[in-house]
């Protein structure tokens, strides 16, 4: 899918976040939030899905999350990071093929990587290193606000992914779907469940 005419104030995108916060004891959840955001920056809808920390269910939990929704004006998702919940790895390209949305993974800082803690933590789970290995390799994005942030596009080329997190980014690295989102799933820490408002 190509994304067309960012300048278009209709032009909407599900940012989402999640509210974990570094504890990882058996059964604990983290609470997603997303949040659907025209490009005039007005929100649109909002939804919320729980992924297990530590868990391989992050991909399945997304997924839930935009079905919630019940949309079919959305024109592209953007994650806050797709290693969540204590190393629960969203797979950035089965959740496109999904849904049919493009995806931008969006992190803030370099990094050489999470196999080695996945390994750590994880002693002999190929699955979930290959699940991070899917995910491929980081490219840096210059915004126009002169902020760097690290992509990873799913469905559409990096130039338009990096078009698409400058468009949605008043100030500093973080677009605004996805800073909204990390409020709201800040605020629903205790919530259970998924569906949209």
């Amino acid at each position: 899918m190509t994304l067309m005419h960012l300048e278009k104030p209709g032009l909407r995108v599900l940012g989402v976040a999640e509210s974990y916060r570094g504890r990882h004891d058996e059964g604990a959840v983290s609470h997603l939030a997303g949040v659907v955001m025209r490009r005039d920056l007005r929100i649109d809808g909002i939804g919320f899905a729980t992924t297990t920390v530590g868990g391989d269910d992050a991909t399945g939990a997304v997924i839930r999350l935009v079905a919630s929704l019940e949309r079919d004006d959305l024109n592209a998702l953007m994650l806050s990071g797709a290693v969540i919940a204590w190393f629960n790895v969203v797979e950035a390209d089965r959740v496109a093929e999904t849904t049919g949305l493009p995806v931008v993974v969006v992190t803030y800082e370099a990094s050489k990587g999470l196999e080695g803690a996945i390994a750590r933590h994880f002693p002999g789970d190929a699955a979930r290193l290959e699940r991070y290995g899917r995910l491929g390799e980081r490219s840096a994005a210059l915004l126009s606000n002169g902020s760097t942030v690290y992509i990873r596009p799913f469905g559409l080329s990096l130039r338009e992914a990096a078009g698409l997190v400058d468009a949605f980014t008043i100030d500093g690295r973080i677009p605004e779907p996805i800073r909204v989102a990390r409020l709201i799933a800040r605020g629903f820490r205790g919530a259970s469940g998924s569906g949209a408002i």
